[in-house]
Order: C-alpha cells, then sequence, then structure tokens
C-alpha cells in the first residue's frame, strides 16, 4: 500500500535534525494538514527510518512519542495508521481531495483557480446529492424515504 503524497518523503528534511522528536513533529503537521487522514497508514518505522536517514530506533521513539499522544494506533497485522478523530479530514475526504488535486494537475489549473472554483460551489449551498449544473437530475422517488 501507498502512502499519500507528502506522508513520507517529507520526512528527510524534518528528520534532518535527526531526532525522533522532529519526525514526531514532521507527522503531527502531516496529520494535523489532512495529508494524512483518520485511518491512513503511515510509512512503515523502517521506511520512516531510511527517509529521515536515522536510526531505525530513532523512527521508532518518534512513533511511540505519536502513540503516547494519541495520534497514532499501531496494530499487527494491520500497520500503524493514523488515530480516528484526530485528523483535520476525514479519510473519504482526504481521498476525493487528493483525486480533485491531481486531476486539476492534470489540466494544468492551478491552486488559485481550483480555490475560486471551491468557494463558488462551496457558496451555492448545494444539496451533497446535486450533482450540479449540466447533469441530468431524476425527478425524487416517491418511495424512497425522506431526506
Amino acid at each position: 500500500m501507498t502512502e499519500p503524497a507528502g506522508a513520507s518523503g517529507a520526512t528527510r528534511s524534518a528528520g534532518a535534525a535527526g531526532t525522533a522528536d522532529a519526525i514526531a513533529a514532521h507527522f503531527r503537521g502531516v496529520i494535523a494538514a489532512g495529508i494524512l487522514a483518520d485511518g491512513e497508514r503511515l510509512p512503515t518505522v523502517r521506511q520512516t527510518a531510511g527517509d529521515a536517514g536515522v536510526a531505525l530506533g530513532t523512527a521508532a521513539r518518534a512513533y511511540r512519542i505519536l502513540e503516547s499522544e494519541g495520534l497514532i494506533e499501531t496494530r499487527i497485522g494491520s500497520g500503524t495508521r493514523v488515530a480516528r478523530g484526530v485528523s483535520a479530514l476525514p479519510r473519504p475526504v482526504a481521498q476525493r481531495l487528493r483525486a480533485l488535486v491531481a486531476e486539476a494537475q492534470d489540466h494544468g489549473l492551478s491552486v488559485a483557480e481550483v480555490q475560486d472554483a471551491l468557494a463558488a460551489i462551496w457558496g451555492q449551498g448545494l444539496d451533497p446529492g446535486d450533482p450540479g449544473p449540466g447533469h441530468e437530475t431524476r425527478e425524487p422517488d416517491p418511495t424512497a424515504p425522506p431526506r
């Protein structure tokens, strides 16, 4: 399984000081920013140590710090994941945003253009089930439960 962009790659700069505290600080920021969302896997301790250029014990100490703070959970067989309720974004939202960013970049859009479009759409107060302009809409199903 691959980690979201920024989950591990930036560890090298954060871990340049070579301390567990610096690595923990990096992951605190990644989690707070929603780059790693609730339930998403962190890189392995071995990968983090390699990316940061530190000893395996230093990376493991960073993970223990984060675990003691309640930010991550380690389970045998499923790896280390962001604890529920600590990320800025729920996992499905973070995944869809990453997909949106990738598609916007493929189309050559700037951050400002995407932010403006998002703000405009957000400001319209659209019904979450509304696909937006240019999409066919269906009449409500009279047998469906009320929303």
